[in-house]
């Protein structure tokens, strides 16, 4: 077995605990009655309809590429570049950090999560686990994970995609904190002024 498939199964190892999880989450949103899909409302705040499509194409997108990834197919390795093997391990670790934080995160939120810019029928605002100190602790989770592509995969075409993701996320987040003002005002404000956005607030 070689150094490189190692490193694939690594990356799927990572992969499969992270949607493992996630669908557990969605599974639990899904019974508690609430729905997974955008209203109008959420598509409205993301853009249009116009920029949910593009978001949906580009995570389809995204999940092919990292199956022929881990499938080894030959085209994929001309975006690769040398890495030290320390270093990609290290990057599996910090795969390992990220899934464990995202996890915390989810159960923090619990049925409060929504992968749309929307909230629940009862939505309040959470404050505990990671949320008391970190606005959005998932999106630095994210972020953590977007740099685990990089790293694991030594590939350039991840890398890129992962800088395209945070970028598409800290343009996301105003939205998000806009709609979040409206709903919880002043409480979110006084939220916002103790807290970071993505790292604690020292």
């Amino acid at each position: 077995m070689t150094t490189e498939t190692l490193f694939r199964i690594a990356f799927l190892v990572l992969l499969a605990a992270l949607f493992a999880m996630r669908g557990y989450f969605m599974i639990k949103v899904r019974r508690a009655g609430e729905r997974l899909m955008p209203d109008d409302q959420a598509v409205a705040r993301e853009g249009g309809r116009g920029v949910f499509i593009i978001r949906v194409v580009v995570f389809v997108l995204l999940i092919a590429f990292l199956v022929m990834y881990i499938i080894g197919m030959a085209w994929i390795n001309l975006f690769s570049f040398p890495l030290p093997v320390w270093l990609r391990w290290a990057g599996f670790g910090l795969g390992l950090l990220s899934v464990a934080f995202w996890t915390w995160t989810q159960i923090h939120l619990d049925t409060q999560w929504s992968a749309q810019l929307q909230l629940r029928l009862e939505h309040h605002l959470v404050t505990s686990g990671p949320y008391a100190c970190i606005r959005h602790p998932l999106y630095s989770a994210m972020f953590s994970w977007a740099a685990v592509l990089g790293l694991l995969t030594a590939n350039c075409f991840f890398i890129a995609m992962a800088v395209l993701s945070i970028a598409g996320t800290v343009a996301r987040v105003p939205k998000e904190e806009q709609m979040m003002l409206e709903a919880f005002g002043d409480e979110y404000k006084a939220y916002m002024q103790r807290t970071g956005r993505f790292f604690p607030k020292w």
